[in-house]
């Protein structure tokens, strides 16, 4: 007998909540990012990426479209704007990759208490976002738009660089970054966070509002792939001098310290006041209910 899932709804602030929560609790957390040193061997560079596991466990928990996109929001507020720089059009690749890649972890759990379905959706993200990064670079240089900045006499060096930067991504950042720390968090957090945002726990019987019985549909795969393409044809242009919206302020490369600082504060401020907001409802919830009770 088949099962009937319900629909997982949200109102329109607990969206908004989401969303803002997301963009600034990974804004603040890519801020930490770039005050961590990078250790470059040759061509390849060993760094830490992202703290991927703050997008990773907030699409896991809630709605993964508002969680993914938030937290890309919060990379060019915190990690672009509030910087004085902005890369224009470019950014776009790195908006649509990053975004994709987190909704498709999150869309991937049904089941958020189960550490193996978690762990395998953390590094899936990770995957699918370097594996993209990586597929892109490559065409930048194949079709001419970029200089191959590689070994000499290797044609295929730049297929090396990249592999191994991906691996280096995938196996570094994306295990101590966001495999583990995901795993923890999520099944941790479900059933504990939700009900300070009003909201019930994702369960298994639930299904987004695409109505797709399965995480892999068609309309997925479709929509991937067709997103992939647009932030490839924007890099490619952004790469040719079509950078639209492209700008830096005078004097932001030389107190990109400070600003970066500035921004921290910016982001962790946001996200307090944001914490402030769903404790306060949590606490008037329960008044409420406890007047009911009583």
């Amino acid at each position: 007998m088949s099962t009937l899932k319900k629909r997982y709804t949200l109102t329109q602030s607990q969206k908004m909540m989401i969303f803002v929560l997301s963009m600034s609790l990974y804004g603040l957390s890519n801020m930490f990012t770039e005050l961590i040193p990078s250790i470059q061997l040759g061509p390849i560079e060993l760094s830490v990426e992202y703290f991927a596991f703050i997008p990773l466990t907030l699409c896991m928990l809630f709605h993964p479209l508002y969680a993914a996109v938030g937290a890309a929001v919060g990379e060019v507020i915190f990690g672009e704007l509030m910087l004085g720089q902005f890369g224009g059009l470019g950014e776009l690749e790195k908006f649509i990759t990053f975004s994709l890649a987190m909704y498709i972890a999150g869309r991937m759990v049904s089941d958020p208490k189960n550490r193996r379905q978690v762990g395998i959706a953390a590094i899936s993200g990770v995957a699918i976002h370097q594996f993209c990064s990586s597929v892109i670079d490559i065409a930048k240089v194949w079709v001419g738009v970029e200089e191959l900045e590689a070994v000499q006499g290797l044609a295929e060096s730049i297929v090396i660089i990249e592999g191994v930067g991906f691996l280096n991504d995938v196996l570094f950042s994306g295990i101590l970054f966001a495999l583990l720390p995901t795993m923890y968090l999520v099944p941790r957090l479900y059933g504990k966070i939700e009900p300070l945002l009003g909201m019930k726990p994702r369960e298994r019987t639930m299904q987004y509002a695409s109505g797709s019985k399965s995480w892999l549909s068609p309309k997925l795969l479709g929509g991937a792939i067709l997103l992939a393409l647009i932030a490839m044809g924007a890099e490619l242009l952004s790469e040719s001098g079509w950078s639209i919206g492209e700008f830096e302020l005078p004097g932001a490369e030389s107190n990109e310290g400070t600003l970066i600082w500035i921004s921290m504060l910016a982001a962790a401020a946001v996200a307090a006041v944001v914490l402030a907001v769903i404790l306060r409802k949590a606490a008037r919830r329960r008044q409420e209910a406890g007047q009911l009770d009583g």
